[in-house]
């Protein structure tokens, strides 16, 4: 994972339309009724959010693919269950956070491919949870 700094100075606002259906199509202008800024309105702690972009499909049955972006904020606590980049032995990687053999003295890090097994983190392996993934931006065309 290519990880990078996000510069937050620039404002951008883009039209947004509140509601839109994957069903029955309706018309779009309809519900055209405010901006989104993505600094504003999706980044909570500019100075602990990173860009980084997604290598691998490990994490492709949860539509997580190589070339997308994930945004990572290093200000969240992480949580069983949450995407996070972590940083182990090997390098840093996106993964679920299980934590339910906590109490055993380990933890593991959980892909969404059948094709990959999870990773065992023991507790004298220094790892490290480097930030939460909050977003993830993908590119289809």
């Amino acid at each position: 994972m290519k990880l990078i700094k996000g510069e937050f100075e620039t404002k951008l606002r883009l039209q947004f339309a509140s509601s839109i259906r994957a069903g029955f199509p309706s018309p779009a202008e309809d519900y055209l009724n405010d901006s989104l800024d993505f600094n504003r309105d999706l980044i909570r702690h500019p100075e602990a959010t990173f860009f980084g972009e997604v290598e691998g499909d490990s994490m492709i049955n949860s539509g997580i693919s190589a070339g997308d972006i994930a945004v990572i904020d290093r200000a969240i606590e992480a949580e069983d269950g949450d995407v996070v980049v972590a940083y182990t032995k090997d390098g840093f990687t996106v993964k679920y956070l299980d934590l339910t053999h906590k109490n055993d003295g380990y933890i593991e890090l959980r892909p969404d491919n059948d094709a990959f097994k999870p990773i065992r983190i023991d507790w004298d392996s220094g790892f490290q949870v480097w930030g939460v993934v909050i977003y993830t931006i993908k590119k289809w065309k």
